[in-house]
């Protein structure tokens, strides 16, 4: 049965302009503003080594000029409304988002999409930009949990594009030139495949008009499609990289494996295992175990990412070095619990009415909604998604989160990584 408190095809309007441009439309007048939110298909998968961080260089200077507006009018421009835009680089997508009352719309909108198409790339900026990108990284360098997430999803995916650091590393954006920030853009950037969505006090029928007068004689024949990303095999066997970082106080232990596409039939199922296990109340049964009854640990939890290609399942915890072996031991026992026992009727359900529950508070804000829309597309879960979703979850058996988890999860064909104050050998 439909829930029909929740928005879907009756006033989420969805339509297709003739140059590849998804437009979605939904009137909300809860709020006397209106979201601009997209994405666009370009990301870091598209890079190479040598330029690692060129695409996510490239959307940090799209706020820096563009051909009608240079950087100091643009934000004067955004300020003087009160309105707010921003980008941002995946590995798959470029993002988008901007917001501003109803009666300032329009200046917005020239805003966003002035900096999505004809962006200047101004050497003055770029230089300041890199500077600071420069500073992030020496930041992530003195960062243990930082230092470990990068860690290990180099060695998790091992010659796979996952693998690079989407914002690059020190050495590859030293060598991006402004040239290579407007080849990148003209051959990524582009209408073809972009989705863009407006939520807020606006009739549907105004918000397409719009959208169609702006950016539907936008073409650029030179736009590239997104590659196919492959599978990623688990490790043979476990895989442990650590980073040693004298005068920490604090280790940073991540652990996982590949886990499945958004696009996966039972992708929901291992949605709601790691709900189980990671997430549900003090962090699920990891949080509970780690942290509240053992105390080894000040967070730990659980993450499956899902997204277009096979993003990780993985556990982490911040602990005392001393711990480390402690904390691997107890997320493994929960592995293996959660693959061999059935989990209990009150459980599970406690973690479905946590799901269902929590998805109104989710949904609150028209920038809440602009998000999960762009998602319905982007991830082609249909428009009646969010009204499927309380039946979807309400269905799932605690066979079924048995068999996600024995699909999904391994105890032995796991990649370790560890940061801080001190190495100890192999923590497995």
């Amino acid at each position: 049965m439909l829930d029909k408190r929740y928005p879907g095809p009756e006033n989420i309007h969805r339509q297709m302009l003739p140059n590849g441009i998804t437009v979605l439309a939904l009137e909300n007048n809860a709020y006397p503003t209106v979201i601009i939110e997209g994405v666009l298909r370009a990301g870091a998968i598209q890079d190479n080594n040598d330029k690692a961080g060129l695409a996510s260089f490239t959307a940090d200077m799209l706020l820096r000029g563009n051909r009608q507006y240079d950087f100091v009018q643009t934000f004067e421009l955004l300020e003087s409304i009160g309105a707010h835009m921003g980008f941002g680089c995946g590995r798959h997508v470029t993002q988008f988002a901007g917001a501003s009352l109803i009666e300032d719309v329009d200046l917005l909108l020239v805003l966003l999409v002035e900096s999505l198409r004809s962006p200047t790339f101004p050497s003055q900026h770029l230089e300041r930009l890199r500077g600071q990108i420069q500073t992030h990284f020496q930041i992530r360098a003195n960062d243990t949990r930082q230092r470990a997430a990068l860690a290990f999803m180099e060695a998790l995916y091992q010659d796979h594009p996952y693998g690079r650091s989407i914002q690059g590393y020190p050495e590859t954006v030293c060598n991006i030139t402004r040239q290579d920030l407007i080849d990148f853009h003209c051959q990524h950037y582009g209408p073809r495949g972009l989705i863009i969505t407006v939520v807020g006090a606006m009739k549907v029928e105004t918000a397409v008009a719009k959208i169609h007068s702006i950016l539907a004689d936008w073409e650029n024949p030179k736009q590239a499609g997104l590659p196919q990303v492959g599978d990623m095999p688990r490790p043979k066997v476990p895989v442990t990289v650590i980073q040693e970082m004298p005068g920490k106080a604090q280790s940073d232990l991540i652990l996982g494996l590949p886990g499945p596409r958004r696009s996966a039939p039972d992708y929901i199922h291992a949605s709601l295992m790691n709900t189980v296990l990671g997430v549900f109340g003090m962090m699920g049964r990891i949080g509970q175990t780690i942290r509240e009854e053992q105390s080894l640990a000040y967070y730990a939890s659980s993450h499956l990412t899902g997204g277009l290609g096979p993003g990780p399942w993985t556990a982490d915890a911040g602990t005392a070095p001393e711990s480390i072996p402690l904390v691997i031991e107890a997320i493994k026992m929960q592995i293996t619990r959660i693959q061999n026992e059935l989990v209990s009727p009150s459980e599970l359900e406690d973690c479905k009415s946590y799901r269902i529950g929590s998805m109104p508070v989710g949904l609150e804000t028209n920038a809440a909604l602009a998000s999960t829309i762009v998602d319905l597309e982007l991830y082609e879960l249909g428009l009646d998604y969010l009204q499927r979703f309380p039946d979807l979850i309400s269905n799932i058996s605690a066979e079924q989160v048995l068999l996600a988890a024995q699909k999904y999860l391994s105890t032995e064909q796991l990649v370790f990584s560890v940061a801080g104050p001190q190495a100890n050998g192999k923590p497995v």
